[in-house]
């Protein structure tokens, strides 16, 4: 492959981990446009390079594509993320269940640590408001994919990574509204817990209803 074409890959995937990165923390909101020579402004970074990386956020189900008037970030309605959540808790419970049966002591250690590593770091930059935290974002798909890692489907773990990936941006957005009203670090804790016991039935439960709270949220109900 010619070094001109992995030279403009490269960059492609950089603006694409930028833009993602400001969908997922929630500073570009559902619906905002996001237009070709703004974006070269923001990140110095060229249009075809820029064309590639928006049609990379396209397939991946954080930017729509309107026809004939260039890009948008994707909406964030009640109805895409009950759809989302009600997935997660299919597949991941599935998922959770079949790591319980098989996980070895190894997983458990994993399990373990990625929880100690996840409770130690704060969810908000900020104490007096809710400011996304990069690293706990990495640290909580860290957490949740090592309740799923002993299920023996690969495939079904880059789903999982996927639909994880998908669900921060609701979740960034939901504390921007309910912040401070769930213990999520309790949730977290008492879900570990139940893993590691091999507690099947009761990890389900809560890792469904640990899901399930983000929804009523957004809903005005009463954030993961």
């Amino acid at each position: 492959m010619p070094t001109a074409d992995i030279s403009a890959r490269t960059m492609a995937s950089h603006a694409a981990d930028l833009l993602r990165e400001l969908i997922l923390s929630g500073t570009q909101q559902p619906g905002a446009r996001l237009g070709i020579d703004e974006l070269k402004r923001q990140f110095g970074i060229g249009a075809s390079p820029l064309r590639e990386a928006l049609n990379l956020l396209v397939a991946e189900g954080f930017v729509q594509r309107i026809d004939q008037r260039g890009f948008r970030v994707a909406s964030a309605d009640r109805t895409e993320l009950a759809d989302l959540i009600e997935t997660r808790c299919l597949i991941e419970g599935a998922a959770v269940r079949a790591s319980i049966e098989r996980g070895d002591e190894s997983w458990e250690e994993g399990v373990i640590l990625a929880h100690h590593r996840l409770a130690r770091e704060a969810r908000s930059l900020l104490e007096e408001k809710f400011e996304p935290n990069p690293t706990w974002d990495e640290l909580h798909s860290d957490f949740h994919l090592s309740l799923l890692a002993a299920c023996g489907a690969p495939r079904l773990l880059q789903i999982c990574r996927g639909l994880h990936q998908q669900a921060t941006r609701f979740r960034n957005l939901s504390n921007t509204v309910g912040w401070g009203q769930r213990d999520v670090r309790q949730e977290h804790a008492a879900l570990m817990k139940a893993a590691i016991e091999r507690r099947a039935d009761e990890a389900v439960r809560l890792l469904q209803e640990h899901y399930r709270k983000t929804g009523a949220v957004l809903a005005g109900d009463a954030s993961d």
